[in-house]
């Protein structure tokens, strides 16, 4: 060819000109309760998850069996390529959400001398339940784009908390994206295309691939286990506490900066267990540190896993049956003044430390209104008086800003902080 198609105006049609043309691959749209309605009645794995709504998909939507999360740092200085991007982004998602393919020209599409339009590897695929959900971090609010004045106050870096040993190579980052889907291979490919399309504006942070979802976000989720073996996230909030969904997720208007509106934070920390060593440890030990016992699920001293938690009740010899280090009792509710997380972790093995040791653990992540009020106190208890900390080290860390959803084919991630 005697001329090279640029890649990005490529793509700038599809920012724009394919929220005409695939209009008709993402027409299933969320009502005015956005992804939280719509998003229960998922029927199969192979399903496709609504991407436009009130509220972005990946947060209460059923928590589905894969992950692959990602941090980006932005390498443009240019805030008009960053929105460009964003829009490039917003249209590729909604595209690849529904089962589609990346770009308007797909993967063998378009002209032949030039780069696929997509990837290809999920070709033939189903949307698998693909749900992709971005946040941004307090790192983008520095002088480059001119966003200062905008970083809203629940933004703050999160204070060190005792015991952290965090890397800050696999901490931080400007923008994440969280691809939740039913199919690896369809989380990969949506992860994958989206920074193929940021190349020049965007570069890889850090990532991290998640299997085996250890929370449920709907009661008719079964509860799952983690990496320890119990189950995670019996008291997590689910998306039919609407109630409590207005109060403790989802920001509202008055709370600061007008762009979150109906968005949520996300806390990010990935968390190394001591696998070895507890896999040595007694059964009755297990039990009292979690607070739970290991079959049921049910607290110490009752049956049922959704049996309230008695924190009064005393054995034969007068001790609290739920031990007051116990991570159940420290992370409940009722000892945080009331704070609620929505947890959607997964479990991570990332191979051998080289001394024959599983590297592996919790990628623990968390969506509330504030995490000055929600995450930061519940973790500060934990990390002073959590008997499992014996057992577990932070390693990495993360907190974003998840805006609103986007409302049409017209939208796009992050608009209101952009216009």
């Amino acid at each position: 060819m005697s001329e090279r198609i640029s890649r990005r105006k490529m793509f700038g049609l599809g920012a724009a000109g394919v929220a005409a043309a695939g209009a008709g691959v993402v027409a299933v749209r969320a009502g005015s309760g956005g992804a939280v309605a719509t998003s229960a009645s998922v029927a199969a794995t192979s399903d496709a998850v609504p991407f436009y709504g009130e509220h972005q998909a990946g947060i209460v939507t059923p928590a589905q069996d894969r992950l692959h999360f990602v941090s980006f740092d932005v390498t443009t200085e240019k805030k008009a390529e960053l929105a460009e991007l964003l829009q490039e982004w917003t249209a590729a998602a909604a595209r690849m959400t529904q089962g589609g393919e990346a770009g308007a020209f797909g993967a063998v599409g378009g002209i032949p001398e030039a780069p696929p339009d997509d990837t290809g590897e999920a070709l033939g695929l189903p949307a698998s339940g693909l749900t992709l959900t971005v946040g941004f971090g307090e790192s983008l609010f520095d002088d480059r784009f001119g966003l200062a004045a905008r970083r809203p106050a629940a933004l703050a870096p999160l204070p060190k908390f005792p015991g952290d040993a965090l890397l800050p190579e696999i901490s931080g980052g400007d923008i994440c994206v969280q691809a939740c889907a039913h199919d690896p291979q369809v989380a990969v490919h949506a992860i994958r295309n989206l920074a193929r399309i940021g190349f020049g504006r965007v570069s890889v942070r850090w990532s991290q691939l998640g299997f085996g979802r250890t929370s449920s976000t709907s009661r008719a989720q079964a509860t799952p286990r983690n990496l320890m073996g119990f189950k995670d996230g019996t008291n997590n909030l689910k998306l039919e506490d609407a109630k409590l969904l207005r109060e403790q997720l989802w920001v509202a208007p008055g709370d600061g900066q007008d762009w979150m509106a109906g968005g949520s934070y996300l806390v990010t920390r990935k968390i190394r267990m001591m696998i070895e060593t507890w896999d040595r440890t007694s059964l009755l030990e297990q039990e009292q540190i979690f607070g739970r016992n290991k079959g049921e699920g049910a607290p110490l001293g009752k049956k049922a896993e959704f049996d309230p938690i008695d924190f009064v009740a005393k054995d034969a010899a007068g001790e609290p049956v739920v031990k007051a280090d116990a991570h159940v009792r420290l992370a409940h509710p009722s000892s945080n003044g009331g704070a609620h997380l929505l947890r959607r972790g997964y479990n991570y093995v990332d191979g051998s430390d080289g001394l024959g040791r599983l590297d592996a653990g919790l990628f623990f992540m968390a969506y509330q209104r504030d995490p000055r009020r929600q995450f930061v106190p519940v973790q500060l208890s934990l990390a002073r008086k959590d008997s499992l900390n014996e057992y577990i080290k932070h390693v990495s860390s993360g907190l974003f800003a998840c805006p609103g959803g986007v409302k049409d084919a017209g939208d796009y991630w992050g608009r209101a902080l952009f216009s």
